[in-house]
């Protein structure tokens, strides 16, 4: 197609415009669409124009590289906070099952391995989170170790079963 390097001259970007490229549409023969394009040339001004007319984030190229991976490679902090703030898989292996912070710190980016490991860490928690709280009983507890859970369970039944006895009598 149109652009095979991922060099950031604006003339290759100016291509993509003139052909009328579709925003998930493979722009080359590697299957690189667009935001794998702007990711890989650092253009966080065009990522982001990819990013709000509907770009698939995690759509991966022959070597399984999404933009985030893209970006990661060439170390653009900005590009990899526009692909997090997308929601852009940061967990997302390549046909080599390296994560785009694998590819960071492999290319000595160490900011941008930092940042995309506090993410994902800061996502891992989130999740571990959300899924305690929806653990809930019917009693409206919420433990993490079943046997406490029951056994504070129990104790509720027990106490409003005792309350409506001595109400009754």
């Amino acid at each position: 197609m149109l652009v095979l390097d991922c060099s950031s001259e604006s003339g290759s970007f100016s291509n993509l415009f003139e052909a009328g490229t579709g925003v998930n549409a493979p722009a080359d023969a590697f299957g690189q669409s667009p935001a794998h394009l702007a990711a890989c040339g650092g253009e966080a001004f065009f990522l982001l124009w990819q990013l709000q007319t509907g770009a698939n984030l995690n759509q991966q190229d022959c070597l399984g590289e999404a933009p985030i991976h893209k970006a990661a490679k060439v170390g653009s902090l900005e590009c990899l906070a526009l692909l997090v703030a997308g929601d852009a898989k940061i967990d997302l292996c390549n046909n080599s099952g390296q994560t785009a912070a694998d590819l960071a710190l492999a290319y000595g980016f160490l900011e941008c391995a930092k940042f995309l490991t506090t993410i994902q860490h800061t996502q891992t928690m989130k999740l571990r989170e959300h899924s305690g709280s929806s653990l809930s009983d019917k009693c409206g507890l919420l433990r993490e170790d079943p046997a406490a859970q029951k056994q504070e369970c129990e104790t509720s039944r027990s106490i409003s079963r005792k309350r409506r006895r001595s109400d009754g009598v």
